[in-house]
């Protein structure tokens, strides 16, 4: 399964959320799953729920640690059966724009 997700502190001193976010980048990429980040959302890919929700809920916690509120959105793609798919997805559409 793919997920994208986007975790913000709200609230906090600045209005500035990079350190936050790379608090929990961190996280996703020290998880060993396969990860892109990119300017709006971080997708991880993993075997089930429960391996990628923990990635999930360990990168809002280290955003919690900078502030009292956070936002996350988090979108996902569930297919059972097919790995591999953070990059063949998009080798699929470029493939049609060739």
């Amino acid at each position: 399964m793919l997920v994208a997700f986007s975790v913000s502190p709200l609230g906090g001193e600045s209005d500035s959320v990079a350190e936050a976010v790379a608090d929990a980048v961190r996280v996703v990429r020290e998880s060993g799953l396969p990860n892109e980040t990119t300017s709006m959302f971080t997708t991880i890919e993993g075997e089930d729920w429960d391996e990628v929700m923990d990635v999930v809920k360990r990168a809002v916690k280290a955003v919690q640690a900078h502030a009292p509120r956070v936002s996350l959105v988090l979108k996902a793609d569930i297919r059972p059966g097919h790995t591999d798919q953070l990059q063949a997805k998009v080798e699929r559409v470029e493939s049609y724009l060739k």
